[in-house]
């Protein structure tokens, strides 16, 4: 799985985000990416805050261990999630 990396003390994760969804849901595979859709808009930051906070929840991390590493306004986005082991974050996102 292409989706997931383990990155030291947590993974690197690459996503295929959807704002504008009627549900914030993990959505499955696209292409070599983990496809989430956001109920958020994508205005103002609103599509990553709500995706952080997704993501955090999931992994059962506090919001301040995910980073955004790239993509802030595409759908393509890079993101790093400290401390969780690629095994947990396979299981708790798959």
């Amino acid at each position: 799985m292409n989706w997931l990396v383990a990155d030291g003390d947590g993974v690197s994760l690459r996503l295929h985000v959807q704002p504008g969804a009627k549900k914030t849901e993990i959505a499955g595979l696209h292409g070599d990416a983990l496809k989430i859709r956001l109920a958020a808009p994508p205005v103002d930051g609103k599509a990553n805050a709500c995706l952080v906070e997704f993501l955090a929840r999931q992994l059962g991390v506090a919001k301040s261990a995910v980073e955004l590493l790239s993509g802030e306004t595409s759908r393509g986005k890079r993101l790093r999630v400290a401390g969780v082991s690629a095994d947990t974050a396979r299981a708790k996102l798959s």
